[in-house]
C-alpha cells in the first residue's frame, strides 16, 4: 500500500501510484513517467521509485 502523502513535504502521491506501476510494468523509463505525473521533487520521486508492495507477502501471516 502507497503512502497517501509524501513523508518529507507533505504532497499527495498516491494518485499517481497506479499509473507510475502500469506504465513502469509496460517497460517505459521512470524519469519520463515521473515527468510526465509531476512529480518534480526528489523526495516525492524517491517515494514512488522505493516503494515496494509487500501486502500479498504478509496476507498469510494474518
Amino acid at each position: 500500500m502507497i503512502p497517501v502523502r509524501c513523508f518529507t513535504c507533505g504532497r499527495v502521491i498516491s494518485t499517481g501510484w497506479e499509473e507510475f506501476k502500469k506504465r513502469r510494468d509496460a517497460g517505459e523509463d521512470p524519469k519520463v513517467i515521473l515527468d510526465d505525473l509531476g512529480f518534480d521533487r526528489y523526495c516525492c520521486r524517491r517515494m514512488l521509485l522505493s516503494h515496494i508492495e509487500i501486502i500479498n507477502d504478509l496476507n498469510p501471516y494474518q
